[in-house]
């Protein structure tokens, strides 16, 4: 099958972030289908005009300068989303397909997907990885009645022009199901990448061994996104009163975005920064297995908003991969998990000072940290591992080619 694959901010190993779609399309590759990449080079440096295109692989991807980040304004932003949408749906329209994929965000990228698709006369499937709009208007991010209005209607397209959906987590197909009720929806989370994260233990002694802040105290970390979503600082307020309970306890966070710099500020501003918390710049995704494997415990945060809770969120996943306990500060899907699992904590999300007695004593408890870092294995093996997640992700694309020759021919 020749498979058109759109993803704005499609990332490999070498470069930091999620690798979600590398991993899917590499694997497609493997399997005998031919898969076109189309995404964008955000990687500072001139603008360059043109497509350039890399094999990686076996899978050959398309790559447009189009700048982007968090620290950006609203407006800039949607114009980077509007630039790639137009781009990509002149370069997908120009190429062979039997089926259209595209993964959000942003939710622009139907658009391009569908055009193909169309243009094509393949089946489109819709990957949702955040729920728009429902998660921006309730976080206040989108209050213009007109805008609101316009992006129920964009995830109204995607939804009714989809052979299937794919979605993240359970609260995202119920969210979409909710819109399209006859639109088939699968649900597929972001993966535990057992073989990456398989680490020796003499790489996580030359770890700690080499930064001497580190050594053998315990070690909690956060991997990942500092954008209006995570509220990492409360970690970081965490751990102006783990301090006082333990000392000795450290803190690293490794990551980029909009709150990098608020984040360290209140780090400096509590007397932590360089002492009871670390704070790096994103590393590619190559380097993090060694960083969660020195880690005593791994932690994902969001900020205290219903619709947050539905996240999928990679640092989740790479924890469960590394055999890591991991600590979150909100409910859903992942809490109960951890709760019925034993893998990790669920923290409260309001009272930094009590999660960080929870921390406190956990982080030296061995015992615990023996059964958390089994059921974490458990997991990682049992039901999220890259492999078998991925085999429900080909056959969601198997079942969409074969609906769509059938209503062809009828």
């Amino acid at each position: 099958m020749r498979i058109v694959y759109i993803h704005q901010y499609y990332c490999n190993p070498s470069m930091a972030g999620g690798i979600r779609s590398y991993e899917q399309a590499r694997r497609l590759v493997a399997r005998g289908h031919t898969v076109d990449v189309i995404t964008t080079d955000i990687t500072p440096g001139d603008r360059e005009l043109g497509w350039r295109v890399t094999r990686e692989d076996g899978v050959t991807v398309h790559w447009f300068r189009v700048p982007y980040s968090n620290d950006m304004s609203y407006a800039r932003r949607l114009r980077a989303f509007a630039e790639f949408m137009v781009l990509a749906a002149v370069k997908a329209a120009r190429l062979r397909a039997d089926l259209v994929f595209a993964t959000s965000t942003p939710l622009t990228v139907a658009v391009p997907g569908v055009i193909a698709a169309k243009l094509r006369r393949a089946p489109f499937v819709f990957e949702v990885r955040d729920l728009w709009p429902e998660v921006p208007i309730e976080m206040g991010a989108l209050r213009n009645p007109v805008a609101r209005r316009l992006a129920g209607a964009l995830a109204n397209f995607a939804y009714r022009n989809a052979s299937e959906v794919i979605a993240l987590s359970p609260g995202m197909a119920a969210g979409v199901l909710a819109r399209r009720p006859q639109t088939p929806t699968t649900v597929i989370p972001n993966a535990a990448d057992l073989e990456l994260f398989a680490v020796g233990d003499e790489q996580v002694r030359r770890f700690r061994a080499g930064h001497e802040w580190l050594g053998d105290r315990p070690l909690i970390v956060y991997t990942g996104a500092l954008g209006a979503v995570n509220g990492v600082d409360y970690l970081v307020r965490a751990a102006h009163r783990m301090r006082e309970l333990d000392p000795d306890v450290r803190v690293l966070i490794v990551g980029h975005g909009k709150e990098w710099e608020p984040t360290k500020r209140l780090a400096a501003d509590l007397g932590l920064l360089d002492e009871t918390v670390r704070m790096w710049e994103k590393v590619p995704k190559s380097e993090l297995p060694v960083i969660l494997g020195a880690a005593t415990m791994s932690t994902s945060f969001v900020r205290p908003i219903r619709g947050l809770w539905d996240n999928s969120a990679n640092k989740f996943f790479d924890a469960l991969a590394a055999s890591r306990p991991i600590a979150i500060n909100y409910g859903g899907w992942q809490a109960e998990m951890l709760r019925d699992s034993g893998a990790g904590l669920v923290l409260d999300p309001e009272d930094t000072g009590a999660a960080a007695e929870l921390l406190v004593k956990h982080v030296r408890d061995d015992d615990w940290l023996e059964r958390a870092r089994a059921a974490s294995h458990r997991l990682a093996v049992e039901q999220f591992s890259r492999d078998m997640l991925f085999d429900r992700f080909e056959a969601v694309l198997h079942r969409s080619a074969p609906r769509h020759r059938e209503t062809a021919l009828s």
